[in-house]
């Protein structure tokens, strides 16, 4: 009886883990905003979004608490090369002033780090979504900085 008891305590004990590693955060669909995904969001996120260009270029921002910030793009797709895309926002996010290292990278996406100097270091992501005839791209918001725990944590929401 002791057994089952203390399993049950450790099996409630890794559910509560989990229940938490989520970090408050619940799916969020952006069709409502013009972009047909759905990500893990804030349960109070903020949702905006821009229509760019005369329609070219969809722009969501969908910020909540615990520096939660994530700006998405959708275009229309130039290419169906996943490789491609991905090379060239590598190209573009090596091309910041600051940029510093990859620290991951994965066939869809990537984190990064940048630094102004060893005071001041920050870290972003790109991760690429082919979907039909749209090219999505999750990144960080364009104001703030994030900790490399903070940009783990909204990759890791984005990426489904």
């Amino acid at each position: 009886m002791n057994k089952i008891l203390a399993f049950f305590f450790i099996a409630l004990f890794f559910a509560a883990c989990q229940s938490e590693s989520g970090g408050g955060l619940r799916e969020t669909d952006l069709l409502p905003y013009g972009i047909p995904v759905t990500i893990m969001a804030p349960d109070s996120a903020e949702i905006k979004a821009t229509d760019l260009g005369g329609g070219i270029i969809k722009d969501v921002t969908i910020r909540g608490k615990d520096n939660y910030n994530v700006q998405v793009f959708a275009t229309e797709a130039e290419t169906s090369d996943l490789a491609r895309v991905k090379a060239s926002q590598l190209a573009d996010v090596k091309s910041i002033r600051y940029f510093e290292k990859i620290v991951r990278e994965e066939e869809d996406g990537f984190i990064y780090q940048a630094a102004i100097d060893s005071n001041n270091i920050s870290y972003g992501f790109r991760h690429i979504v082919l979907q039909g005839d749209l090219e999505i791209i999750f990144q960080t918001g364009l104001l703030g900085t994030f900790s490399l725990e903070e940009v783990e944590r909204m990759y890791g929401a984005v990426r489904q």
